[in-house]
């Protein structure tokens, strides 16, 4: 006679999203606030200083940024929460566009954080249970 057991996918699933999520987390905070300024509470990361990089930097910023997006999408973030990421990487950019000014701006307009706390929410909602990762 056979036996047979069922294991439950879920818990494959909620370990993927945490892994994710985990991973995305330290991107966003690469590229928005991996350095603090010595003396002060201003932080700023990576994709400040590639858009200091002519040419070449924005495009490269801004394409890690659409891969949280893109992992956000894969995550089955819903169309308005895909929307406002998009958004927030729009306004990012409009801001990284104008030099010197948009240099400045990249340090306080912190888009990819914006949409790790809008992922975050989606995932609390869809995978509950204890997450170490909450702010």
């Amino acid at each position: 006679m056979a036996s047979y057991s069922y294991t439950s996918s879920l818990h494959g699933i909620s370990s993927r999203a945490g892994d994710t999520r985990s991973r995305l987390d330290t991107l966003a905070r690469f590229l928005d606030s991996a350095v603090r300024v010595p003396g002060t509470s201003i932080r700023f990361g990576a994709d400040a200083l590639m858009n200091l990089i002519p040419g070449v930097g924005m495009p490269t910023s801004k394409g890690m940024s659409a891969y949280l997006i893109w992992e956000a999408r894969r995550l089955g973030a819903p169309t308005g929460t895909l929307l406002r990421m998009v958004g927030n990487i729009g306004v990012d950019f409009v801001i990284s566009a104008v030099p010197l000014v948009g240099w400045i701006g990249d340090v306080f307009y912190r888009s990819n954080l914006r949409n790790m706390a809008l992922l975050r929410d989606h995932l609390d909602r869809v995978h509950p249970g204890p997450n170490i990762f909450q702010r």
